[in-house]
């Protein structure tokens, strides 16, 4: 991998990502099925005066930006997070589980309770994520030798794919359910209005504060755990913090968007091939690069089929699995 970037141009790259990202939150506004002005955008954005357009701009459109930073912002810290808890490159927030716990509430939430609505899968889903994670730490952590990382991500894989099955039993059963819950579980930022973000935002915050409060307990875990410890670094405690925090961030992101793939897997790498190990600079650049990733892809989705749209967890994967696999290919992955 290249050598890492000095701390000025590492300072310096993350504010052309967030030059970046601003830029994308104003296409993302402007770019849609309705043609608005960009100049016309910009003003009802600050004076909303109640036409049609600032209905869309706000109710819509706003809303939509909004959610794809925070969803971003979080997915992309909790596959960091996941990335150095594990010390496996591969790690994504579906290995704790959280995916799956968030995806089967959401099946209970639809088949037993025929809530329909994304709004009322929002609370059941991020339940579920806790859920999931709690049952695996528990799964993980039985024995002397504690939770640690290999049996951490057994006991992930096991969640999984009993929760998995559950859900496909209950799904086949249940045709109406199932064509309800495939609109949740494609991954999507459209129809999602201010509530959702407004109900998750305080998960979303606790969980980025967390996470980024870690970063220095992460570089000493890195190092392994008996170096680790020699450093003084509380190793059980920063796994479950860690753990903690990546509940927070996907659980609360996969509520209100569904699952979407590829983001926390891959945004990581590329952090880390740009400014190496520090998790410190890691975390922050996955947080922003993160977004990017995700609002381009939005904006593909709405482009690339217009007047109707793909939605952005299809997009991701389109995008994402092709640029995983070439990064794989070309040269070895970024160490932890």
């Amino acid at each position: 991998m290249p050598a890492p970037l000095a701390p000025a141009r590492r300072a310096a790259g993350l504010l052309v990502a967030a030059v970046a990202l601003g830029t994308l939150c104003l296409l993302s506004l402007w770019v849609g099925s309705r043609h608005i002005p960009i100049a016309t955008t910009w003003h009802l954005l600050w004076q909303p005066d109640g036409s049609t357009e600032a209905v869309i701009v706000h109710g819509v459109r706003l809303p939509r930006t909004v959610l794809a930073v925070a969803v971003g912002a979080a997915l992309g810290l909790s596959g960091a997070l996941m990335q150095a808890i594990t010390r496996n490159p591969l790690a994504d927030p579906g290995l704790l589980g959280v995916n799956m716990g968030a995806a089967t509430a959401v099946v209970v939430a639809i088949a037993f309770l025929r809530i329909t609505a994304v709004a009322g899968f929002v609370w059941f889903a991020f339940a579920g994520a806790a859920l999931a994670t709690l049952l695996v730490y528990a799964l993980g952590s039985a024995g002397r030798s504690g939770a640690t990382p290999e049996r951490l991500v057994l006991a992930g894989a096991s969640v999984t794919a009993a929760l998995g099955a559950f859900n496909m039993a209950v799904l086949l059963l249940d045709p109406a359910a199932f064509n309800r819950f495939r609109f949740w579980d494609v991954g999507s930022l459209a129809g999602r209005r201010m509530d959702i973000v407004l109900a998750v935002g305080p998960f979303l915050l606790v969980g980025i504060l967390l996470a980024l409060g870690l970063a220095r307990s992460l570089n000493a875990l890195g190092l392994g755990d008996d170096a680790g410890r020699a450093l003084g670094a509380h190793l059980g405690r920063t796994r479950v913090l860690g753990a903690v925090a990546v509940t927070l961030l996907c659980g609360a992101a996969t509520a209100a968007a569904g699952p979407i793939g590829f983001v926390g897997l891959t945004v990581p790498h590329v952090a880390r091939m740009i400014v190496g190990p520090d998790q410190r600079w890691v975390l922050g650049y996955s947080m922003v690069l993160a977004p990017v990733l995700l609002l381009g892809a939005d904006l593909i989705g709405r482009v690339a089929t217009a007047p109707g749209e793909l939605q952005v967890g299809i997009v991701t994967a389109l995008l994402g699995g092709p640029v995983f696999l070439a990064l794989c290919r070309r040269r070895k992955l970024a160490r932890l």
